[in-house]
């Protein structure tokens, strides 16, 4: 009997209780490391010394994961919504006035955007073509980049070349079937 107790103990049990052991209480943090997404973790009957990094993939608790995104388009709603208050504030109180921006200023600015990688450049994977345009005179898409926020419009051209998945799964969520008036017509004919 004595061998059986022990086995018991190396049985199921434990492995439910160290299933319990690590159990997310909440989530703290996110961040994209080598384009994994992370979330910093605050584990249920630990310290916050025990807090740690995870990647997404090793995760089974989607129902933290979408509150706690819920949470940070709240905050950066309600952080945008302050600013915006805070301009308009001050652009109403006449101690507070702004500084014009010169146009080397400007300058600067641009060139600083310009320098900026934009498009493949940024080394990013496309995650999906989320427009068209061709505002320019060229076929350009607006694509959305996997662990980013930005998008950036690419030559059509070179997104063909770079990312043809991409840019067919793009047409065919568009495409439109239209059914023959004639086949309808041969149909009641028989």
């Amino acid at each position: 009997m004595g061998k059986t107790n022990s086995n018991e103990e190396t049985g199921p049990e434990p492995m439910e209780e160290e299933e319990e052991e690590y159990v997310v209480e909440k989530i703290l943090d996110k961040r994209t490391r080598g384009g994994r997404v992370e979330y910093y973790l605050k584990w249920k009957g630990y310290s916050e010394e025990d807090n740690t990094w995870e990647p997404v993939e090793n995760l089974d608790c989607p129902d933290l994961i979408a509150e706690y995104e819920e949470q940070r388009k709240k905050k950066k709603a309600e952080n945008k919504a302050k600013e915006d208050q805070k301009s308009t504030t001050s652009n109403k109180d006449p101690k507070s006035v702004k500084k014009p921006v010169t146009e080397s200023e400007r300058k600067k600015k641009k060139s600083e955007d310009e320098s900026k990688p934009r498009g493949f450049d940024r080394g990013l994977d496309p995650e999906k073509i989320i427009g068209a345009t061709d505002a320019s005179g060229e076929l350009m898409f607006l694509i959305k980049w996997k662990d980013s926020e930005e998008a950036d419009l690419v030559p059509a051209k070179l997104a063909n070349v770079k990312c043809p998945q991409v840019v067919i799964k793009f047409y065919e969520e568009r495409l439109t079937w239209h059914s023959s008036g004639n086949e309808e017509d041969k149909d009641k004919a028989d």
